[in-house]
């Protein structure tokens, strides 16, 4: 499972949104989200010819963390990074690996313990050196050194070493068989003739991380950050030269404004925030100037993350409690404007493990107090606030800045606690600074989301030994759910392992760490005409495939 912090990005589909509707403390009325596929179309029908050329002006709610999938954990990160660099596999829509720099999918020893990749040999790098085996096996070995200690440590434990066989040839070596291993197959290859020399202790700091040398089929030309991010097409990338020359990547920190812009061609491409939704289909139908791809589903979702060292969320009875409290139907309907369907653990709808035979704690204000009162908080001294020897129920929420929809949906949810006599403090924090908090665990409660990729095996959030370093940031802790993970994943046999993460995701529901919120649905805006756009993508993904046509 290749975890991404949901983008603090003005055009994501899954979490983002910008400004919403305050109706949601109970739930209206419910509506579907069009089908995968449904465009909007523009005004006029224009003609198909491929054209060379042009530019796509996205626009991203902050800055990306740098240019290493080793450091960075937001999808604005890694969708940038995926322009520039190239990994040995990428994932499909259906969480397959589909080759990159790779050549056909890993062999297995029959033992399990040994993998097999082959590469290509025609790849290069924007600076003319080519990109080799020895490079696949210096990014490995990055990642395997005991002075990295980035979040994704965690994802390489079971990987003991990486060879290379010949100039096409890399061998992976596992400690026991590994389920989980197509998580570390999309990290970008980083240049050894750039970074050889760079401790690693040091690389992510390194001149690289800002102003990288990739080999993918965008390169970047200019990079001010807080304003805008230039990449140009790689002429000689080996997947074949990007029909569109340009795209440039806007930082602006309010998905209103973002909106704004799409509509005077500032932005011509961008995700669209569901209470912007209707605003943006008129201006599609009159203008003729975008059309929207509706209903694109993701596989992510979004929470609210209780930092289980603060005594107020120990006990999983008043975390239960906190989930009852939350009308999270209402939520989607008037804050998401429908566009999602309210999930209750960690696996996302789109993925084969998902199940939905887990513990569900249903929108209920009175069954929530009463559960409250049975674990002593009470309002003791009549002021409308429960409390417990002496401490009031009273915390900070954190939201990211400029995603008008979480910030909205955080203020419903504080509306929704107060009326069960808990007080939240909505905190509005900067994307970077927002990212950071969450990492170094500086937070008591967080509204945030996941985007997730790769194999469904959770333990990048959910296994205490991810909690020192990784990504297990409420500081989860429950012995079953560690051996189950550690059992999944030496487990290769599909219907096995789909019982033992349905176990898992039973578990979490029942403790509730996080409170789950959502999957949500996408809408992307994107010129009348341009073609090649995958109906099953949102975003900037696969770009590269993108034309304007005449």
């Amino acid at each position: 499972m290749k975890l991404r912090s949901s983008r603090p990005a003005a055009a994501l589909s899954a979490f983002l949104s910008a400004a919403v509707l305050l109706s949601a403390c109970t739930s209206g009325e419910n509506t579907t989200a069009p089908p995968a596929g449904e465009q909007t179309p523009p005004a006029a029908e224009a003609k198909k010819e491929k054209t060379d050329g042009g530019e796509i002006i996205w626009a991203y709610l902050s800055d990306p963390q740098g240019f290493s999938d080793l450091w960075a954990t937001t999808t604005t990160s890694s969708e940038i990074n995926d322009l520039v660099t190239s990994s040995l596999y990428h994932y499909s829509t259906k969480q397959d690996l589909d080759p990159d720099l790779a050549v056909g999918q890993p062999t297995f020893s029959d033992d399990k313990k040994e993998m097999t990749v082959k590469i290509r040999t025609d790849a290069k790098y924007t600076d003319g050196q080519p990109v080799t085996a020895d490079d696949v096996v210096f990014t490995y070995n990055v990642a395997l050194s005991p002075d990295y200690k980035g979040p994704r440590k965690g994802v390489f434990e079971q990987l003991a070493k990486v060879e290379k066989v010949d100039e096409a040839t890399i061998k992976f070596t596992f400690k026991q068989p590994f389920a989980s291993f197509i998580d570390l197959m999309a990290y970008n290859i980083l240049p050894k003739h750039i970074l050889g020399e760079t401790p690693v202790k040091d690389m992510d700091k390194a001149p690289f991380i800002k102003q990288p040398v990739g080999s993918g089929p965008y390169k970047l030309e200019e990079w001010k950050q807080g304003q805008y991010l230039r990449l140009v097409r790689n002429e000689n990338y080996y997947g074949g030269k990007p029909a569109v020359e340009k795209v440039t990547v806007k930082i602006i920190p309010d998905a209103n404004s973002i909106m704004a812009q799409l509509q005077t061609g500032e932005v011509n491409a961008s995700t669209v925030p569901a209470d912007n939704l209707a605003v943006i289909e008129q201006y599609a139908k009159t203008s003729g100037k975008i059309k929207l791809q509706k209903g694109i589903k993701s596989s992510t979702y979004l929470y609210v993350a209780w930092n289980l060292t603060n005594p107020l969320f120990q006990d999983k009875k008043v975390r239960q409690a906190l989930t009852m409290a939350i009308d999270r139907q209402g939520i989607v309907d008037g804050v998401q404007e429908g566009q999602g369907v309210i999930v209750h653990s960690q696996t996302p709808p789109t993925y084969w493990s998902y199940t939905e035979n887990v513990p569900k704690f249903p929108f209920d204000a009175e069954k929530a107090k009463a559960i409250l009162a049975e674990a002593g908080w009470k309002d003791s001294d009549g002021d409308t606030i429960l409390d417990k020897d002496g401490k009031k129920f009273e915390f900070e929420m954190q939201v990211n800045q400029g995603n008008k929809v979480r910030e909205k949906a955080v203020t419903v949810i504080q509306q929704q606690l107060k009326k069960i006599g808990i007080s939240v403090q909505p905190r509005v924090v900067e994307g970077s600074a927002f990212s950071k908090n969450f990492q170094s665990k500086q937070f008591e409660s967080i509204f945030y989301g996941w985007n997730i990729s790769g194999d469904p095996n959770p333990k990048g959030i959910w296994h205490s030994a991810e909690i020192e370093h990784g990504l297990n940031t409420v500081t989860y802790k429950n012995p079953e759910v560690d051996k189950l993970i550690d059992e999944d994943l030496q487990t290769f046999d599909t219907n096995k392992r789909k019982e033992l993460l349905g176990k898992i995701d039973a578990l979490i529901a029942e403790d509730q760490p996080y409170t789950f919120l959502y999957s949500p649905t996408t809408t992307v805006a994107y010129p009348a005409n341009l073609e090649g756009f995958n109906p099953a993508r949102d975003s900037l993904r696969e770009v590269e495939k993108w034309y304007f046509t005449k």
